[in-house]
């Protein structure tokens, strides 16, 4: 039984350690300004195309089944607030889990384990450069910011893209559906929206880095870290999604 608990607890300390070298590392000088500008276009380009791909059906989705329970109750004029609410609260998170642990995460994860088994960063370390501050850092960072952003288009293709559906397809009133937008969202849900973002974007990022510099072997490693970036992110970000909806909810409407 202790050997069966000794490699998960041994990953979840070397993970947790690795937390506490980014936090320590990350208050240093020099911040590695131009590496973290290059991250976060790298991780911005893989990601920007899935998320409208994958936003859109999402957005479609939400306000077909939001609009038909509105119709039911005769409250098709809601269906702005509804929209906006499914948008901010729902829509824009999990899009965001989806896109920074499946695009993003994985290529800063085959990034930093391709340059593990090519032996980079132990030439580093020899060179006494600190691979934590010159590359976990700045993807870190890139990934938390790229995932704000991506929450903040994911919300607006939801809104917009909720408007288009409702009003051109389902014979929504515009003034109506404009005019309920703030009904039921405001300042609170989209920052515990943004709040989410950034949480797992800086979860995602923090667990591609540490998969992808613990490889040990060949090429198949690389494919292997990828895969668990992808398990595992999905796992802690759907925990964190619902911990926090329970906090915000309390917060927003206690």
């Amino acid at each position: 039984m202790n050997n069966l608990l000794a490699v998960p607890l041994r990953a979840a300390g070397g993970f947790f350690d690795l937390v506490a070298d980014v936090a320590r590392a990350s208050t240093r000088r020099p911040f590695q300004t131009r590496e973290y500008v290059e991250q976060s276009w790298f991780v911005a380009r893989v990601s920007i195309a899935p998320t409208v791909l994958v936003a859109v059906p999402f957005t479609v989705l939400v306000s077909f089944t939001i609009n038909i329970l509105l119709r039911e109750i005769g409250a098709a004029d809601l269906s702005g607030a509804g929209a906006a609410l499914g948008a901010v609260t729902q829509v824009g998170p999990v899009v965001t889990v989806l896109i920074v642990a499946g695009a993003g995460a994985t290529a800063i994860c085959a990034d930093l384990a391709a340059r593990t088994i090519r032996e980079e960063i132990d030439a580093m370390r020899v060179l006494g450069i600190d691979p934590i501050q010159r590359l976990v850092v700045p993807r870190v960072l890139a990934s938390t910011t790229v995932a704000l952003l991506l929450n903040g288009l994911v919300c607006t293709i939801g809104i917009v893209g909720g408007f288009l559906f409702s009003v051109l397809l389902q014979g929504v009133n515009p003034g109506a559906f404009v005019s309920g937008i703030t009904l039921l969202t405001g300042l609170g849900e989209l920052l515990i929206s943004q709040v989410k973002a950034g949480l797992f974007g800086l979860i995602a990022g923090l667990m591609a880095c540490y998969l992808g510099l613990g490889v040990r072997g060949g090429p198949k490693s690389v494919g292997d870290a990828v895969n668990q970036t992808v398990v595992f992110a999905f796992m802690a970000l759907f925990v964190v999604n619902i911990v926090v909806t329970a906090v915000g909810i309390s917060l927003t409407k206690g």
